[in-house]
């Protein structure tokens, strides 16, 4: 009997060792607990509990493309892992926490939560010295913004100008500096690219774990929240993302995607696995909407 759960044991080892795999469950070595340094409307940390009972259990690397705040990302911490996201002005905050924490904690610092500071801070992106800050100064003003304004939200306008007003909260952490030292310890081993989701394509191998968040497909028209970029994400591109999908299942990569509880894409995924969870909606004109409303997760494996 012990022998033969030592034979187990060792070919499991050895398929791992092998195949280059880590186990997904969360491998957090670090003195504290981290999380996303940025709220984000849509963003996953109130459903980790529905997702990790059908999260893969061995995995290569783990990519996620529309990574936003990176909810699940913070919660797995893979050994290995790529960030992509098609946002520069996101993307900024991540290299900077990663390789310029101390000069952003102190920028961070001297702001402040007042209503004509935040305009005067949100406006700046309008006139002509914004394009001499340098890449912490923006980071810090990325950070700030998002913790003060409405709701969390990071919204642009067609010309790419934040446009969301003032949240009125009595003490935003737009300073957390604690998170900010241990995120930048975990961002040191991992790639962070500032690109489309089709980029996974040229990097992703068998067995690897994708998990794409992208911008939800609209379930009525005052749900159509897709300014993100100044592009939005059209049905047009729900298909094009529908095909990178299948040639990542073709490649044997093993992908999970979250997306609205809605025909559509009910009927365009209906030759994979579809797991219904509920989230939270905060973002509705209409108060009498928000509340728990029905999401989806795409499974292949």
């Amino acid at each position: 009997m012990l022998i033969d759960i030592f034979i187990i044991i060792s070919k499991l080892y050895k398929y791992i060792i092998m195949n280059k795999m880590t186990i997904n469950k969360k491998n957090n070595s670090y003195s504290k607990n981290p999380y996303p340094f940025l709220k984000w409307v849509g963003g996953k940390r109130q459903l980790i509990s529905q997702i990790d009972p059908i999260l893969p259990d061995i995995f290569g690397t783990y990519f996620e493309p529309f990574v936003g705040g990176g909810a699940l990302f913070f919660y797995l911490l893979p050994k290995k892992a790529v960030l992509i996201d098609n946002n520069p002005v996101l993307i900024n905050v991540y290299n900077v926490i990663k390789y310029k924490v101390d000069e952003l904690i102190a920028s961070l610092k001297n702001h402040k939560n007042e209503k004509d500071y935040y305009y005067k801070i949100r406006n700046v992106d309008r006139e002509e010295e914004f394009k001499l800050w340098n890449d912490v100064q923006k980071a810090s003003r990325t950070i700030f913004l998002n913790r003060c304004c409405y709701n969390g939200l990071y919204r642009v306008n067609s010309k790419g100008q934040f446009n969301v007003p003032f949240g009125k909260y009595k003490n935003p952490r737009f300073c957390d500096e604690e998170n900010l030292r241990v995120v930048n310890q975990i961002l040191k081993n991992v790639d962070i690219i500032n690109g489309s989701y089709e980029i996974v394509l040229k990097y992703a191998q068998k067995n690897d774990f994708i998990y794409f968040d992208p911008p939800y497909m609209p379930i009525s028209k005052s749900a159509n929240f897709t300014s993100y970029t100044k592009d939005n994400f059209s049905e047009k591109d729900q298909l094009d993302l529908k095909s990178v999908y299948d040639n990542l299942s073709k490649m044997n990569v093993k992908v999970m995607l979250s997306n609205s509880y809605c025909d559509f894409i009910l009927d365009l995924y209906q030759e994979y696995r579809i797991e219904i969870v509920k989230a939270k909606r905060a973002v509705n004109s209409d108060s009498s909407k928000r509340g728990q409303i029905r999401e989806v997760l795409i499974l292949n494996y």
